[in-house]
């Protein structure tokens, strides 16, 4: 490893290009691409190397009445769970073969040709800066939409990681009825899930769905009639929900909630191989109390402590590193970016995921008017299940009166912390 090969250059560009192209980036001028996790959470250094996600019950609970030279009454601390890990590195170079090195002393030979000598030299820094950020996105849409980190060996070179920020199971949901059903009703399953967060002082304001969500949710019969019914629009053909921002003029005044559309890509690499991987879980529907929703975890690298000096380098956003620099056997010139950090999910339990296209006990074919309830494929007693339904709900909720078709719906409805008990406590027929 040695000093670049254009030394002048780098000395003269390599500073101001990095930083030009930061700011580039940020303000979208050259690269249309979006970074949710720019905006959805905030730096935070640990010197330590670790990661935390702190996620607070924070229940707020009224002050009692009491009379004067009375002791006031205790009320218990708010619990408080904790995930955390080791932060990971992730990096990428990009070399300059020899042909571009060629074409490099062809052009500074000839003069005059200033912007392609730059264009050529340093187009890779832009490269291993949004290399970086790619990898935070999809990391981060991964974790908000599922509450776990997985890159696997086959979407990665390096080793394959696992994040898991400890999801709630009492916050993941089905719904009634696929959303790609027309018999889906959308409406009724956010309210159920806006309903849930209410208890826990958590106020839904929030909703993200990716472009394909979006498609079912716009054409949905009961969301099309009621937002016909706000705009009230009379007639029998009743349209499509036009445009996001119409569906939010319509959630924002009746439930005060706002739909986010993810629609976003990341490009990965792998023994010279690339292909186009989707992020955001399918199906998943995200619901937020607010849009700050966790940290950039970083920490400082073994090579900004012992920097090499036949390596120049570059540091910034806080925790990217760039170096350029040159190897022999074959020639060549090298970019690279390398960075310890991590988006890190704070507050789990104020984050709550519905599957719009899970509703499994709908796919069992039950048979009216009998003693029996086929769930998962497996016969168990129909008193077993209603019992079983209003344990996990804790209220008298389904009725022996209530058909099979009714009794599915609301196993449907239930949250993954719910369908635990209920599994629990059905009882196989005889």
């Amino acid at each position: 490893m040695e000093k670049s090969l254009f030394p002048a250059w780098v000395d003269k560009l390599f500073k101001f290009i990095t930083t030009q192209t930061l700011t580039d980036l940020i303000n979208g001028t050259t690269n249309p691409l979006t970074y949710l996790h720019r905006t959805m959470l905030r730096k935070e250094y640990s010197p330590t190397l670790r990661w935390g996600s702190l996620s607070t019950l924070n229940t707020a609970v009224s002050a009692d009445v009491v009379s004067m030279n009375s002791s006031l009454p205790l009320k218990k601390r708010d619990s408080i769970k904790k995930a955390d890990g080791e932060i990971p590195k992730i990096g990428m170079k990009i070399p300059l073969d020899e042909n571009t090195m060629n074409e490099l002393n062809i052009l500074l030979a000839v003069g005059g040709q200033e912007n392609e000598v730059v264009r050529k030299l340093f187009a890779d820094s832009k490269k291993c800066i949004t290399g970086v950020w790619e990898r935070l996105e999809y990391m981060f849409l991964q974790a908000l939409s599922t509450g776990y980190i997985l890159v696997a060996d086959d979407d990665n070179p390096g080793l394959g990681i696992r994040v898991n920020f400890n999801h709630p199971a009492k916050n993941k949901f089905g719904v009634s009825a696929k959303w790609s059903d027309s018999a889906a009703k959308p409406i009724d399953d956010i309210d159920r899930v806006i309903e849930a967060a209410r208890p826990f002082g958590n106020v839904i304001r929030h909703i993200l769905m990716d472009k394909q969500t979006w498609n079912k949710f716009k054409v949905n019969q009961q969301v099309r009639e009621q937002y016909a019914f706000y705009r009230d629009f009379v007639g029998s053909n009743i349209p499509p929900v036009q445009s996001v921002d119409k569906a939010n003029e319509f959630l924002q005044a009746t439930y005060g909630i706002m739909i986010m559309i993810v629609d976003r890509q990341v490009m990965v690499e792998k023994d010279g191989k690339q292909k186009s991987v989707k992020p955001w879980a399918d199906n998943a529907v995200v619901f937020l109390t607010d849009t700050n929703v966790g940290t950039l975890t970083y920490g400082r690298l073994a090579e900004e402590t012992f920097p090499s000096k036949s390596v120049d380098y570059q540091k910034l956003d806080d925790f990217i590193l760039v170096s350029k620099y040159h190897t022999n056997d074959p020639i060549k010139e090298y970019t690279s970016s390398q960075a310890i950090v991590l988006p890190v999910i704070n507050n789990i339990d104020s984050i709550y995921i519905l599957d719009c296209e899970e509703a499994t006990a709908s796919t069992d074919t039950q048979t009216e008017g009998d003693a029996a309830y086929l769930y998962k494929t497996v016969s168990y007693t129909k008193a077993s299940v209603i019992a079983a339904i209003n344990l996990a709900v804790g209220t008298t909720k389904a009725k022996s009166t209530n058909l099979d078709a009714t009794l599915a719906k609301y196993i449907d409805e239930l949250s993954a912390e719910q369908v635990l008990v209920f599994e629990a406590n059905i009882v196989a027929s005889a």
